[in-house]
């Protein structure tokens, strides 16, 4: 859908939307709302009002409409199964957040902030309509955009630079306090017992880009627990995590260019903080994108992942060991290894996770991931050197 939704048009599929809207603000003060982002998951809208409001709010980290704008979800429920818990999960992050940066001020000129919890008309945290989907209510962050490629090294460094910050605000935030909303997530054996079932089945048809899919995962099938089997061993520590620190979930400001936000906040949950640097480094260190047709010309930059680690190490050198380092390579690769993974899964299974445009949209994704993988192992001497040099720097 690209076309606007307004009182005029909402009939029909489109009337679930507005009526959701509407449970968060009068509905006479909604002017238009549009589908918004390129999530795989949830649907996402921005509602624009007819007049600038400031709702009433019980804490600095929800309840606010600041402006004159709001981001409306409807959270997947094939994904997000319980979503109270991923809103107590938000609720817990944007509040710790917002009271670490009360005592961790930035340098001058900088800002960072997360979305918060717009609350209902009725005080409530999400709506559940009709027919049980939870739709929820997110600030608009003004004057910032998203990107789905790094543009350049200076681009790389500013995300590398919020996640940095991102994690070094939670690091003192016990786990435990955040539900585990997805168990299994970013565990990557899971993903290969979930593949088996998936080739069993009969829902796909075979190609050479499948066998050439079958033979990759089987090739490197025997080091998928390279990251949780460290952490059975002590050797990596679980703390909060984003989950999907994907490029395009960091926000930057349209006149300076510094990064001064992070979105998407759903996954948040205890885990490996390798997770979220593999998947930010894999994300952010392929300039064609997740979404490119030449899947065969993708390559890993490692000038690129040179400046993000130089800008995450800014505050994250304050919380890592010398064990964290030791994984850093191991992540990069396994990340874009257990992506390939799932989207490979998931086009065998049908298309029944990833939101696709035709049937083999999951197969190409596999095929980017897979050539990301490559381009990784290809440069493993570059990237680890690349990495003791970051650790050095770091002592």
């Amino acid at each position: 859908m690209s076309e606007k939704f307004s009182p005029e048009t909402s009939r029909g599929h489109e009337e679930p939307v507005w009526k959701a809207a509407a449970a968060f603000v009068p509905p006479q003060w909604i002017r238009s709302i549009f589908p918004y982002g390129k999530g795989n998951v949830n649907d996402t809208y921005l509602v624009t009002l007819s007049r600038a409001t400031r709702a009433e709010s019980s804490g600095s980290s929800s309840g606010e409409i600041a402006g004159n704008r709001f981001i409306l979800q409807r959270l997947s429920p094939a994904v997000f199964q319980q979503p109270d818990l991923v809103m107590a999960n938000l609720g817990v992050v944007t509040e710790h957040v917002a009271g670490r940066l009360k005592d961790l001020p930035l340098p001058p000129g900088r800002r960072f902030e997360l979305p918060r919890i717009v609350r209902t008309l009725k005080g409530q945290d999400c709506l559940r309509d009709d027919q049980g989907f939870c739709w929820r209510a997110l600030s608009f962050i003004d004057g910032a955009e998203t990107f789905d490629h790094i543009k350049d090294e200076g681009h790389a460094r500013e995300v590398g630079w919020a996640l940095g910050l991102f994690h070094r605000l939670l690091s003192d935030l016990p786990p435990e306090r955040l539900a585990d909303t997805l168990p299994g997530f970013h565990e990557t054996p899971r993903y290969l017992r979930q593949y088996e079932v998936a080739l069993a089945g009969d829902g796909f048809r075979q190609s050479p880009e499948v066998a050439f899919c079958m033979r990759f995962v089987e090739e490197r099938r025997r080091w998928a627990g390279v990251l949780e089997e460290a952490k059975s061993r002590g050797e990596l520590v679980v703390r909060p995590i984003h989950g999907d620190p994907k490029v395009n979930n960091f926000l930057l400001d349209r006149k300076t260019g510094r990064a001064v936000a992070m979105v998407d906040l759903d996954t948040v949950k205890p885990g490996l903080t390798h997770y979220d640097l593999g998947d930010c480094l894999r994300s952010g260190c392929n300039p064609m994108g997740e979404e490119t047709p030449d899947w065969e010309k993708v390559s890993f930059e490692p000038e690129l992942a040179r400046a993000l680690l130089s800008g995450y190490l800014i505050y994250a050198r304050d919380f890592l060991t010398d064990q964290d380092f030791l994984y850093f390579y191991a992540a990069v690769r396994l990340m874009a290894f257990e992506l390939g993974l799932r989207f490979f899964t998931d086009y065998l299974a049908g298309n029944v996770y990833f939101k696709v445009a035709w049937r083999e949209h999951n197969l190409l994704r596999a095929l980017v991931q897979f050539k990301l993988t490559l381009s990784i192992e290809a440069q493993a001497e570059v990237l680890q050197g690349i990495i003791r040099e970051m650790r050095q720097g770091a002592a």
